[in-house]
């Protein structure tokens, strides 16, 4: 079946207070719309089409996806107007339409496909949801078929219709075929002065169309968003679901409510996260990893066993099988610990390479470099590697031993078993087993008397 999807994100989003287009504004990490159209491209043979208009051109740069077609709305006229800027691209087709809205950015896959399950039986399936307190939407009217009628908006509704608990999402499956003939004969001829996408079920009624509905499983699914408290209530739910996820596989949250998801997180079993946790883009983390509070995860992977002190941020870095990081490190991206490597506090790491048992304790910062097993970093060691222009690489053996304050001046290589003295400047290669020593002699002055203040 052939699937067109129209995703409305058109709007500007005045009580966002914002000079941001609305549906660019971020859940969890992403765009509104973005979420809607990674959701939207996870069905099978969709074509994506995007109605844009305030704010188009930083749209156009926020949103990716495969195949995007675009569409100007230069005025925006009401959701039947917006959708009929697509038209183009759906003249002449066949299969589905289906119409969701950038604005609407936790409607799960699980949902659309059980809309466009119902689509394949009706002309036109309509997304509803029930609600306790339904005031102020439109009411869905049902025949005694049980097939949808009409939907009444809440102003016009009768006594008797205002009793009705199922309301109107605004997402709807449509026979493209249809879609196309009636977006033409859509009529502003209201007080607004727009054309309104609910007036398709009237014409689809009038000619004996088949028009029925499918719910969400979660009411926040469908749930808009018109201004930054809406948004941060969704983001809320978005993370408290994202924890439940966590807890359900096996996680320990120490507080589920202070953990932030903000990209796709495979968790193993019996880990344990502290609180105010990040975890951002893809994440890995295997089982009986500890993460203690306040750390920053990205596109990373933390294998089995490691254990990530406070204050700690990995940033693209692959960690091995029981490492201990930190407090207060940060791993830059491109490094990758062996197993049992140690990275201490206040260290600092770059497309760093780090071999097994290896330890960098205390107040360093090691980049562009390649350590073997078994190797000793001393404190407020620097691997010299950029000349102010190019980048060079620092190469560290096995078994090496570097004193504290250590200057590592690249390209350097030290051999196995090699060792230097702290405080040395190293700007030559250390042969295998040899010391290196590489600093001024000390000099004792017994005659020298110290300053005094003057008055």
């Amino acid at each position: 079946m052939t699937l067109n999807v129209v995703i409305l994100a058109a709007g500007q989003g005045s009580r966002m207070k914002s000079s941001l287009p609305k549906v660019i504004h971020p859940i969890a990490g992403l765009p509104m719309a973005q979420r809607v159209i990674n959701t939207a491209q996870l069905l099978k043979h969709a074509t994506t089409h995007v109605v844009i208009g305030h704010g188009a051109e930083k749209v156009k740069e926020v949103l990716v996806g495969e195949d995007l077609h675009w569409y100007m709305q230069e005025d925006q006229l009401g959701t039947g107007h917006a959708v009929q800027q697509a038209l183009p691209g759906l003249e002449g087709k066949s299969g589905i339409t289906l119409i969701l809205y950038g604005d609407v950015p936790l409607i799960r896959e699980e949902t659309l496909s059980n809309l466009m399950s119902a689509s394949k039986l009706n002309d036109m399936v309509l997304l509803t949801l029930d609600m306790s307190d339904p005031s102020g939407y439109g009411r869905i009217v049902r025949g005694a078929d049980n097939s949808v009628q009409a939907i009444v908006e809440h102003k016009d509704a009768t006594d008797e219709q205002r009793k009705i608990k199922e309301i109107n999402t605004g997402i709807m499956a449509v026979k493209t075929e249809l879609l196309a003939s009636w977006l033409p004969q859509l009529s502003n001829d209201n007080v607004q002065k727009e054309y309104y996408l609910t007036d398709l079920v009237e014409m689809a009624v009038k000619e004996g169309k088949k028009v029925s509905a499918s719910q969400p499983d979660y009411a926040w699914e469908v749930e808009g968003v018109n201004s930054r408290v809406q948004l941060a209530s969704l983001e809320r739910i978005y993370q408290q679901v994202k924890a439940e996820e966590l807890l359900l596989n096996g996680a320990t949250l120490m507080d589920p409510a202070r953990i932030d998801l903000r990209g796709d997180v495979t968790c193993g079993k019996d880990v344990v996260i502290d609180v105010n946790v990040i975890l951002e883009g893809n994440v890995t983390i295997e089982d009986n990893v500890h993460i203690e509070a306040n750390c920053i995860i990205k596109d990373s992977i933390i294998r089995q066993g490691s254990y990530i002190k406070a204050n700690s941020m990995i940033d693209e870095s692959e960690v091995g099988n029981h490492c201990d990081i930190g407090p207060f490190a940060r791993l830059r991206p491109g490094t990758k610990l062996a197993a049992r490597a140690k990275i201490g506090n206040f260290v600092e790491t770059k497309k760093a390479v780090i071999g097994e048992g290896s330890k960098v304790n205390h107040l360093s910062y090691i980049g562009d470099a390649e350590l073997g097993s078994g190797v000793n970093i001393g404190a407020g060691t620097i691997t010299c590697n950029y000349d102010g222009v190019n980048k060079f690489k620092t190469e560290i053996e096995d078994n090496v031993f570097i004193g504290s304050n250590t200057c590592l001046v690249a390209p350097v290589k030290v051999g196995e078993d090699g060792t230097t003295g702290a405080g040395s400047i190293i700007t030559k290669d250390i042969a295998k087993g040899e010391l290196a020593v590489a600093r001024s002699r000390q000099k004792n002055i017994s005659t020298w008397n110290r300053p005094v203040k003057n008055d």
